[in-house]
């Protein structure tokens, strides 16, 4: 389990050969529009349990923990110094 910029991410295996990840909502849901951005032949989320956990392929895990990384990254505010 990491906590990162206020918010809880969980992610563990939970049968061979699925991930279940744990986010807010709004994390949750910037997973899924990723997810739906993709052609179906690359789509990840095998079930969407409910609002903040969701079953994703493994090859995957690292993915979604980079493009959550470049979001945020993208979306932090600098204090000027």
């Amino acid at each position: 389990m990491f906590k990162h910029l206020g918010l809880l991410i969980h992610y563990g295996q939970c049968h061979e050969g699925i991930v279940r990840f744990m986010y807010d909502i709004p994390m949750a849901q910037f997973i899924i529009n990723m997810n739906a951005s993709l052609p179906a032949s690359q789509k990840f989320i095998i079930h969407v349990l409910d609002s903040t956990h969701l079953f994703v392929q493994p090859n995957v895990a690292e993915m979604i923990r980079s493009a959550i990384a470049e979001f945020r990254d993208q979306n932090s505010y600098d204090k000027p110094a």
